[in-house]
């Protein structure tokens, strides 16, 4: 099991741009995007410490914890940080997923097509932050089913 920390406001995956190179277009991904996915594959990089990347099916639990915008009253902060109003507010969960998916290929796992189970969570907080879980699903362990309401 491989765990890790990712500090600061979470990004979402930014959309590609497209950009003139003398008469050619060129597509490129946003500079706050590439920063991000740095930075997720660099704690990614530690916490693996030199162990060989996850070549099968596996799991990912994932907690993306929001800043409170510092705008709001006392009152509504605390609310927000006792985990009674939801951030229903940009970044979408998604968006941050695939960046910490895109940027931890070839770093924890071969390619995010491995991932089968994905938990996901996303609340406000004090400290921002994406916490990250990746478990790989030996062949030796019951494969968890996802209940579907």
């Amino acid at each position: 099991m491989i765990q890790f920390e990712v500090p600061g406001q979470p990004v979402g995956k930014g959309r590609p741009r497209i950009g003139k190179v003398g008469a050619h277009a060129r597509m490129f991904t946003p500079a706050k995007t590439a920063s991000y996915e740095g930075m997720v594959a660099l704690a990614a990089h530690r916490a693996m410490s030199g162990a060989a990347l996850i070549e099968g099916p596996c799991t990912v639990r994932m907690r993306i914890e929001c800043q409170i915008p510092a705008s709001w009253s006392a009152k509504k902060q605390r609310s927000a940080a006792a985990g009674e109003i939801f951030p229903t507010t940009k970044p979408d969960v998604d968006n941050v997923v695939k960046a910490i998916f895109d940027a931890i290929n070839g770093v924890v796992w071969k390619d995010d097509v491995q991932v089968v189970d994905l938990a996901l969570t996303k609340r406000y907080s004090l400290a921002p932050r994406v916490l990250v879980t990746v478990e790989p699903i030996g062949v030796d362990q019951p494969q968890q089913e996802a209940l579907i309401a």
